[in-house]
């Protein structure tokens, strides 16, 4: 009989890292991922360990998405080479688009699966792992909803949650539709069932995610299904915020305006792609929309939400783009008075219909015009900042929103309407608020990207959700994850999308 002291040594389990790029369905996605790698055995890596699984959840948007992709995987070579038995995987939109290419460019990557089929990756790791070979999986159909996956959630008081993947829109710069196919939609009972779900655990705000979230129902023919889904929200006790994104203007009908003015919860928030100014670039887009529309959109908006913050997305040196074209657009910025703007220069993607079109813009043109859309959506930003000085917001604190809150003594979130918020809090631990809590406040200063508020807690709310954070907090720390959510703040440099521009 076996002595205890003769058993063989406990293997410890397998590591893993997700490295995400992209949009925020591919941060959803990668919540997924985690979810199916801890189910099967592996635990996170600790930030300063190298994992035996590394996991690159790509972004296809732009062009150089790849060349971001091919440098990493190069530079993770030598590690692998050093750690026997470590296992590198692509997913996403790019391994869906170039599927045997990048075992091509990057033979020593051992597994690439798709947009389609991420609940496969364990298996595949593992037949890669006994066989001693690559492994090649890419789907063309939906096999399940992410949703449907098992998830490791990077907040523990607010949530993605898909209602649909894939578009039926045919954008000619967007190669999202070929990658995500056809637009599938939940039915609202899973849903609404997720949602109550996701509540009784602490979640307190959820983002409803959709490639064009508003054209949802049109699988099941119900064109109010956005707007009955909405007002459903309202109904769920507990669920303090709601959020989507990203919605096309070609669907935006007045039941979802609304729905989102009669439903307490849902925020005065709306983050809608514009993408040009001049009808001329719209139609040669193949959006199917005009600046007309898309500002009587906006009137409607304000006329039902006066509070409401309305950001977008705009796209700079499409195929013959000329300067009153641009002209256009700024014109479209100034009328709308967006509180920020993600501003994308454009770059030819292979596989579009813009990648072979005449009289693309050159590059100093484009990089001029880009410069001078930057500075009057920074000034308009700044402007609609100042009107908020002297208010009283409603904060809800969140982990990684103020990079210098430890030196500021500040701590900072998100106003109902999305706004970044760093607000003055005591030093006193019992007094301080945790993620997830709430607290009112008063605006004391403006700056084109975010606001401070330094008078103090008006009051402070102890939340279900900072409860929930505060019990998370005997779970192993978790490494940020840099999201592609549309925010009220500063964008940054955005060469590489931040959301999927085509919606």
């Amino acid at each position: 009989m076996s002595r205890v002291s003769d058993a063989p040594p406990a293997t410890p389990p397998r590591t893993y890292q997700i490295r995400t790029y992209g949009c925020q369905m591919n941060v959803h996605d990668s919540e997924r991922l985690a979810g199916l790698l801890e189910q099967a055995g592996y635990r996170r890596s600790a930030p300063e360990t190298q994992p035996d699984v590394v996991v690159f959840n790509t972004c296809a948007v732009r062009e150089n998405a790849d060349n971001r992709l091919y440098g990493s995987l190069g530079n993770l070579l030598p590690a692998k080479k050093a750690h026997p038995g470590m296992q590198i995987a692509v997913g996403g939109c790019l391994a869906q688009k170039d599927k045997d290419v990048i075992l091509a460019r990057a033979p020593w990557v051992d597994v690439v699966f798709g947009t389609h089929n991420i609940g496969s990756l364990p298996v595949l790791l593992e037949r890669a792992r006994i066989q001693h070979e690559a492994q090649v999986e890419i789907k063309e159909a939906l096999e399940t909803f992410p949703s449907n996956l098992p998830t490791r959630r990077e907040s523990a008081y607010a949530a993605w949650v898909s209602i649909s993947v894939g578009c039926n829109n045919t954008c000619t710069f967007c190669i999202v539709p070929a990658l995500r196919g056809r637009e599938t939609d939940r039915r609202p009972g899973e849903i609404l069932a997720e949602i109550r779900a996701l509540v009784a655990e602490g979640v307190q705000e959820v983002t409803l995610l959709g490639q064009n979230v508003n054209a949802y129902g049109v699988e099941f023919s119900d064109r109010q299904a956005f707007a009955k889904l909405l007002r459903a929200c309202g109904e769920i006790d507990g669920l303090q915020r709601v959020r989507f994104t990203s919605p096309h203007p070609k669907d935006f009908t007045d039941d979802v305006i609304a729905a989102m003015a009669e439903t307490s919860n849902v925020m005065p928030q709306l983050h809608m792609p514009l993408q040009s100014g001049s009808d001329t670039i719209l139609r040669a887009m193949r959006r199917s929309y005009r600046s007309e529309r898309y500002l009587g959109i906006i009137d409607k908006v304000r006329a039902a939400m006066p509070e409401a913050a309305i950001t977008t997305d705009i796209i700079v040196g499409f195929p013959g783009e000329t300067e009153s074209d641009f002209q256009a657009t700024l014109d479209v910025v100034e009328a709308a008075r967006f509180a920020a703007a993600f501003t994308f220069q454009y770059s030819i993607r292979q596989g579009t219909p813009a990648a072979t079109m005449d009289a693309q813009v050159p590059k100093a043109i484009v990089q001029e015009r880009y410069d001078r859309l930057v500075d009057l959506v920074g000034e308009i930003a700044w402007q609609e900042n100042l009107k908020q000085v002297g208010q009283q917001v409603e904060v809800m604190f969140a982990d990684g929103e103020g990079r210098k809150d430890a030196q500021t003594h500040r701590f900072s979130g998100r106003a109902r309407d999305n706004r970044l918020v760093h607000v003055l809090v005591p030093e006193e631990p019992q007094a301080r608020p945790r993620p997830g809590d709430i607290a009112d406040v008063i605006i004391t200063y403006a700056a084109p990207h975010h606001l401070n508020a330094d008078a103090g807690l008006l009051a402070l709310h102890r939340t279900r959700g900072g409860d929930a954070w505060q019990s998370s907090r005997s779970a192993p720390a978790r490494p940020a994850i840099h999201l592609g959510i549309p925010t009220v703040g500063a964008p940054g440099t955005l060469q590489l999308a931040q959301t999927c521009p085509g919606h």
